[in-house]
């Protein structure tokens, strides 16, 4: 326990930031400081002086430079001065509207987090009495008649939605699991950046006024309508085309544990237009490269709006990439959700 409290206490990873270009230093400052690290310097080569080089605040410089040539004697200088780690660039960043843009961020993440670890992330209260009183007079919206007839409890859920969420994500989530009337023909796996020892707290504080029952991710176990599964953190999650769960080893791919883009992508692999995914509120861009190969095979991809959000990093990050197709407060999300499965049911009707 001393170890883990001296562990939350150290300071959080300071990087300096060089470049010959005012859109890159843009750019690379805004990606480190979305993935939870500091900028403690960001200026071109030019202005770069050896009581700077020196600043022992700086734990990793990050040098981006076209023109090699042009500042061969700012490399060499920084090489000689510098007291910590120097990260050459690979390449300039492609632009933020890219779909190739959220895996640029990625490796930048990548070769930060292998030289000075992991960002120290604020954690958040998740208890139930920290969640006591902020729905206590929420009301459910109702359920239009036209869900009414699907009667379909306990048999394999035809309809399983993502909840991708991360920093400031618990409340948003509620608010929107809350929102939503009992009966609803959908089933949801959220996966939520946060310690293990936090999930199922997690269910508690979700499942306290919901209509939607939460279980636990057991292998083989069929997900029905009106569940919900918590992807766990140390193990891989997927589900199948019968939606049944598959625990596997090993670990998450990305740099957050369980990794959105991968429960994303493989519950669209396994149920196609059965499924959709919604981003709440998030750092990083953990969703934004998934986002997009959902969006082209025709899936919905939603998002909160920045205005509604705790950190607006992760659903603006694949907002960017133009994949999102509606944003709204988190119980717009839900209205917005019962409108949608509306539809899809009277589209059933019409091809009867």
């Amino acid at each position: 326990m001393e170890r883990l409290n001296k562990e939350n206490q150290r300071n959080n990873p300071r990087l300096g930031v060089i470049a010959d270009s005012t859109l890159q230093r843009h750019n690379l400052c805004k990606t480190i400081e979305s993935t939870g690290y500091d900028v403690g310097i960001s200026l071109s080569p030019d202005r770069v002086d050896t009581g700077q080089i020196h600043d022992a605040s700086i734990d990793l410089w990050w040098i981006e430079i076209e023109d090699e040539d042009k500042w061969a004697d700012f490399v060499s200088l920084i090489y000689e001065e510098a007291t910590c780690s120097i990260l050459i660039g690979d390449g300039y960043s492609p632009p933020p509207t890219s779909p190739k843009y959220p895996r640029w961020e990625r490796r930048i993440y990548t070769k930060i987090v292998d030289i000075v670890g992991k960002p120290v992330i604020p954690e958040e209260p998740v208890t139930l009495a920290s969640f006591e009183n902020k729905n206590a007079s929420y009301v459910p919206l109702t359920l239009p008649p036209e869900l009414n007839e699907v009667k379909d409890e306990g048999v394999a859920a035809k309809n399983i939605w993502v909840i991708g969420a991360s920093l400031g994500g618990p409340a948003a989530v509620k608010e929107f699991i809350d929102a939503l009337p009992n009966g609803l023909p959908v089933a949801f796996i959220i996966a939520q950046h946060i310690d293990v020892g936090f999930q199922k707290v997690l269910a508690q504080v979700w499942g306290r006024h919901s209509y939607f029952s939460f279980v636990e991710p057991i292998e083989g176990q069929v997900i029905s309508h009106g569940q919900v599964v918590i992807a766990p953190v140390e193990k891989v999650m997927t589900v199948n085309a019968h939606s049944e769960i598959q625990l596997h080893g090993g670990e998450w791919e990305g740099p957050y544990s369980p990794s959105i883009d991968q429960v994303m992508n493989s519950t669209v692999d396994a149920l196609g237009p059965r499924t959709g995914a919604i981003l709440f509120s998030g750092m990083g861009n953990d969703g934004a490269i998934a986002g997009p190969k959902m969006h082209g095979l025709g899936v919905e991809v939603w998002a909160q709006t920045a205005d509604t959000c705790a950190n607006s990093s992760m659903p603006d990050s694949a907002r960017a990439t133009g994949c999102v197709t509606y944003s709204a407060s988190p119980r717009g999300l839900a209205e917005y959700l019962v409108g949608h499965m509306k539809r899809l049911q009277s589209k059933v009707r019409a091809n009867h």
